[in-house]
């Protein structure tokens, strides 16, 4: 026996490290069939540990205070040597994060990796997209920009809208009667700590419980179902090696292009970073056009779609409420839409239009004919959830395969 092996033989009476690595990874069978889709899991991994390890590196540096803020972030990008790269990969990743999520919460909705048995992988998701909205806002105002303190302005005065507690509530949260240093510094201690650990703690469990179900695949079908005689999945591979050296490609692809926008194009025109936050707050000058960053803007246009705040509000809220309930909306005997009917095939075509036609709507000022396009598309948006019940008990679908189809 080497010394590595009576190392590692003496952590494993300690400490699972060998039975957790083979449950994980070299003996956690996935689907042989996983297609481009199925990169963006890993991808939010890698932007996760890049969020994480550059807002380290940039909570050494930032003076979280109204009167230090801006003049720290213009310090870290013009003194400070790599100042700029590490706080572009910071800003830009934010965006990149978004990307991605949204992308991997597409796949879930296509290939149905909301229905039994992985109805709480997908739950545990949704905490984790509620954390990172949550994360972003309160990132968003800490550079203490224009477009950030009236963004933020606009945001923090929506419980207002509550009847009753709403204007107590709102001066909680600001911490203040107005956005002051106060509101910035609970911001900072929400966005630095107390979300992160929520965050770290929500992937841990995603990965957990999607490893205990096992994956999806772009049939639908479950691989556990076939074995061979070890009690082996016919269709199934070993993650690692065979989807680690493959989600590689995946990686550097994406690399390559998350680098290429932080070189060439870091401000995303104006999505990324807003030209009214390069200049400090200033509560006299109020920026033309007041509207948050590129991924909130969905539901940004459902509030200002409806003309009563309060319900505004609320459908902003049911908005994202209706993600969470997707798995229970789903009557459809099959799980992925390439068995699905008509009805299902055209109602998630509706929905990506309507979520990107709303996102564009609310980067843009409102005006009669877009508030009326904006109230169209929230209709629509509704609609894929609330009919979905009928239309999918309703549709014919076709027989799913007993095997994976498209392995390699």
């Amino acid at each position: 026996m080497t010394i590595a092996q009576k190392f590692m033989s003496w952590v494993d009476a300690r400490f699972p490290a060998t039975e957790t690595y083979e449950y994980h990874m070299s003996k956690y069978y996935a689907p042989k069939n996983f297609n481009f889709w199925y990169f963006f899991g890993v991808l939010s991994m890698v932007v996760l540990v890049n969020q994480l390890v550059t807002g380290i590196w940039l909570t050494m540096m930032f003076n979280p205070s109204a009167e230090g803020a801006f003049d720290s972030v213009e310090y870290i990008m013009r003194d400070v040597e790599a100042g700029w790269l590490i706080r572009y990969m910071h800003s830009t990743g934010a965006s990149a994060f978004f990307v991605v999520v949204y992308l991997h919460m597409f796949r879930g909705m296509l290939y149905g990796s909301y229905q039994k048995p992985r109805e709480l992988v997908w739950l545990i998701g949704m905490g984790i997209y509620l954390c990172l909205m949550a994360e972003g806002f309160f990132g968003y105002l800490l550079p203490w920009g224009n477009m950030s303190f009236w963004g933020a302005q606009v945001i923090l005065n929506l419980p207002a809208a509550i009847p009753v507690v709403g204007d107590a509530l709102t001066t909680w949260v600001r911490g203040d009667y107005l956005i002051s240093g106060i509101t910035l510094n609970r911001f900072f201690a929400l966005h630095v700590v107390a979300i992160p650990l929520v965050l770290v703690g929500l992937v841990f469990m995603h990965l957990v419980a999607l490893h205990h179900v096992g994956s999806n695949n772009p049939d639908g079908i479950e691989i556990k179902k076939q074995k061979d005689a070890n009690g082996i999945p016919l269709d199934g591979i070993p993650f690692h090696p065979y989807y680690t050296v493959h989600d590689l490609v995946g990686i550097v692809i994406f690399l390559m292009i998350f680098f290429g926008i932080i070189f060439f194009f870091p401000d995303g025109g104006g999505y990324f970073l807003e030209k009214p936050n390069f200049e400090p707050a200033n509560a006299l000058k109020t920026p033309p056009h007041i509207a948050p960053v590129w991924y909130y803007t969905p539901f940004y246009a459902i509030l200002r779609a409806i003309p009563n705040k309060l319900g505004g509000v609320i459908a902003m809220g049911g908005a994202i409420a209706m993600l969470f309930v997707l798995p229970w909306l789903d009557r459809s005997p099959v799980k992925s839409i390439r068995y699905k009917g008509i009805l299902s095939r055209i109602a998630i075509g509706i929905f990506v239009v309507s979520f990107l036609s709303l996102g564009y709507l609310g980067a843009t000022p409102s005006t009669p004919i877009a508030t009326i396009m904006a109230r169209i598309f929230t209709f629509l948006y509704f609609a894929f959830f609330l009919l979905m019940p009928i239309y999918t008990a309703l549709e014919t679908c076709k027989q799913p395969p007993d095997r994976v189809t498209g392995g390699h």
